[in-house]
Order: C-alpha cells, then sequence, then structure tokens
C-alpha cells in the first residue's frame, strides 16, 4: 500500500464516451453516472446553469435560454470542448467526493470508451490529463482498453488486452 492510499486518497475511474460521464470512487464505491452534458446561458457572460441529467431537465424548461454543450461529442476527434469538459468533470468529481472532509487531490485515471480509428492521439492524452488536472486531479493516467473493476483500478493492474498511455 502506497502513502496516498494510506492517507486515505481518492481514485476515481473515470470513463467518458460521447453520451455519458462515468465517475466512480473506486474505495468508497460513490458514483456520478450521467449524462456528457452542461446546460450554459446563451447571453453573456456564458455560466453553467447544470450538469448532467440536470442540464437536460434545464434545457426543456429554462426560464431563459441555454445551449446544450456535449463536451465529448465530436465526429473526428475525443473532444468537442476542452473548457466544457473540464467544468463537467470538475462537477463529477465534487459530487463523488461531496462530504469528505480535509479530502487530497484524488488520483484519477481516465479512461475513454470506445476504439478510435488509429488510437489517441498524442495530443488527446495530453488534453486527458490537463483535463483531470485541471478539475482537480494530482495523478492522472490514461486508459485504452477493456473495462475495469475496482480491483483492478486500485491495485494499478491493467489487463494485457489494454494498454496505458499515460
Amino acid at each position: 500500500m502506497d502513502w496516498f492510499s494510506l492517507l486515505g486518497g481518492a481514485c476515481l475511474y473515470v470513463r467518458l464516451s460521447p453520451e455519458r460521464l462515468v465517475v466512480r470512487d473506486a474505495r468508497a464505491g460513490r458514483m456520478f453516472d450521467q449524462a456528457a452534458v452542461l446546460a450554459v446561458t446563451r447571453a453573456a457572460p456564458r455560466r453553467i446553469v447544470a450538469v448532467g441529467d440536470q442540464a437536460v431537465l434545464a434545457a426543456a424548461g429554462a426560464q431563459q435560454p441555454v445551449d446544450l454543450v456535449r463536451p465529448f461529442a465530436h465526429p473526428r476527434t475525443l473532444m468537442a470542448d476542452f473548457t466544457g469538459g473540464e467544468q463537467l468533470l470538475k462537477a463529477a468529481i465534487q459530487t463523488v467526493l461531496r462530504g469528505r472532509w480535509l479530502a487530497l487531490s484524488p488520483r484519477v485515471l481516465m479512461h475513454p470508451v470506445g476504439e478510435p480509428v488509429g488510437g489517441l492521439t498524442q495530443v488527446e492524452i495530453r488534453a486527458l490529463q490537463e483535463m483531470a488536472r485541471g478539475a482537480g486531479a494530482h495523478g492522472v493516467t490514461v486508459w485504452q482498453g477493456p473495462l475495469l473493476t475496482d480491483e483492478q483500478v486500485l491495485a494499478r493492474q491493467y489487463p494485457a488486452a489494454g494498454q496505458v498511455l499515460a
């Protein structure tokens, strides 16, 4: 067991796709599993009104006009909106870690779901790392391969069928 685990640091497994964002605390079992979408006001200054499933509901019954932003939905690349993705990830992490007193910045395993043609580019890998750091992570690993169990995430044991990219 490492010092991070001894101090009670959270280890978060983040699976992202154009449709869903799943953030799971591998130790505590708490999870955010919602639509990968933000509701943002149209008028300047633009601000986030709601995230995830609440964003879809907010757009339907909005008092003021809002845009739905899907930060991971782009036909050619992993991310359509870096800042939106970072804000969505930050909100999801805060939801999962809510109620923790004096929590360390979490260690994050980013797992883009799906198999992009040719794999992820170095730019996409770096963007995933920077997005997680901007959302509050202190350590970031990027994984491409099959879904992982909490035990694999905590032990950092990855199947041979996939690849640790960073």
